[in-house]
């Protein structure tokens, strides 16, 4: 079958390289994909917003299956849009309708989804700019560190962590009246703090049956020591060590069991990626939040894991008869190390020629912010470059992926050397 992937970053060169595998997949598409996805699929050039464009693509090259990368299409409504169109109804959508993909559209909708479910997550508020006040006074009831959430989507970034109260009230009042991160926090979630440390559960479903992927861990902020800003992801471990066999049964029975029957209860059509964030605390799992699909750069290194054809698994979701799949998974740990633009998160130049991709040995060189011109790989975006790598154990695979590192360069490239640092 003719297949469509959405998406440009390193999550979609990770889909691009699991799927054209595939006996299944004839021919790939890539809207608009990057300089990564070009060497195994034919990139589209379209924005994947524009549903009429990306309409015209499907029947213009008889695409029988879409995989949609990015969350922006999801919560948009993009599922909707091709099972309401009787020219567009027989094609199979890998991710969730509109009303699914609130669960990562709106925070609050995800915290009222876990509390009328029984999913252990934080204690929360929400406040507009009309309860402002409310909102200053409800962090007073708080303890420190205080922790604001923007409702609506903020490319990973619309989430703080402050422990001063006059800042977290300063901030609260920056989201709401001064919009920090425009109409995404024109709604704010404050919510408890939990302490503990962090991983992430990907789960595939059909609405109905499902299948957990491995676990991953990423790093999200720029500088080591998990100091500084947050980025989209410095660089992911699956699995995760700490996850042992006790605490993935809890994680199953009290988060992932709950979250599929729910959808079920409310009739929500659900056929995609459920990326659950957690925190362990005292070994119990809590959730921090959804994503209603796959995370980058987490995908660079749940999927080479994977060794079960994705596009036949695919067909399952949208026949909803998972049950009927198998699922096999690499024992090995799988590490990706993402090189990034000098200044980002802030202001970062584009353009730069990468050197050295054809000197990478065993290791999987995965693109997320590049293009071609004149025969010339470049970078085009903050995250670059992700280098992943496996090893019998997550020191050995980092080690694989840094020496492969030290061969790539380009102007001001910048990359974590202490990923793993909170494992050992």
């Amino acid at each position: 079958m003719n297949i469509l992937i959405l998406g440009a970053g390193g999550r979609e060169h990770a889909f691009a390289h699991s799927i054209s595998k595939s006996e299944q997949c004839d021919k790939l598409f890539v809207a608009p994909g990057n300089a990564g996805t070009a060497q195994m699929a034919t990139n589209i050039d379209l924005k994947v917003t524009n549903f009429e464009a990306i309409k015209e693509l499907v029947l213009q090259e008889n695409i029988e299956m879409l995989v949609v990368g990015p969350e922006d299409p999801l919560v948009l409504g993009i599922y909707d849009f091709f099972k309401e169109d009787d020219q567009l109804k027989h094609v199979a959508v890998i991710g969730p309708s509109k009303r699914g993909a609130l669960l990562e559209g709106s925070k609050e909708r995800a915290k009222e989804f876990m509390f009328m479910h029984n999913i252990p997550t934080a204690a929360y508020q929400s406040f507009s700019a009309e309860t402002l006040d409310a909102g200053k006074k409800f962090l007073e009831t708080l303890k420190a560190p205080y922790v604001l959430k923007a409702d609506g989507l903020a490319a990973g970034k619309g989430v703080l962590i402050i422990e001063d109260l006059a800042e977290a009230q300063k901030e609260l009042e920056q989201m709401l009246i001064g919009e920090k991160f425009g109409a995404a926090s024109s709604k704010v979630v404050i919510e408890e703090f939990l302490d503990g440390i962090e991983l992430s559960v990907f789960v595939l479903t059909d609405g109905k049956n499902y299948k957990i992927l491995p676990t991953a861990k990423d790093y999200k902020r720029i500088g080591e020591g998990n100091t500084g800003l947050n980025t989209g992801g410095m660089g992911a471990i699956s699995p995760v060590p700490f996850a042992d066999e006790e605490l993935m049964q809890k994680i199953e029975e009290r988060i992932v069991k709950p979250t599929i029957e729910g959808l079920q209860k409310e009739e929500i059509a659900y056929k995609g990626f459920v990326f659950i964030g957690l925190i362990k605390v005292d070994n119990e799992p809590y959730v921090i939040e959804y994503n209603v699909r796959m995370g980058d750069p987490e995908t660079e290194v749940v999927l080479p894991r994977i060794k079960s054809d994705l596009v036949e698994l695919f067909q399952k979701v949208s026949e909803q008869k998972l049950d009927e799949a198998s699922l096999e998974i690499a024992t090995e740990t799988a590490v990706t190390v993402m090189l990034v633009s000098g200044g980002y998160p802030e202001a970062y130049e584009k353009g730069m020629e990468i050197t050295g991709l054809d000197t990478v040995e065993d290791s999987i060189v995965f693109h997320a912010g590049t293009t071609t011109k004149e025969g010339k790989v470049l970078s085009n975006g903050g995250r670059v470059i992700a280098v992943t790598s496996f090893g019998d154990d997550y020191k050995l695979a980092l080690k694989k992926s840094y020496q492969n590192v030290d061969k790539l360069h380009f102007d001001k490239m910048y990359y974590r050397k202490d990923l793993g640092f909170d494992l050992s």
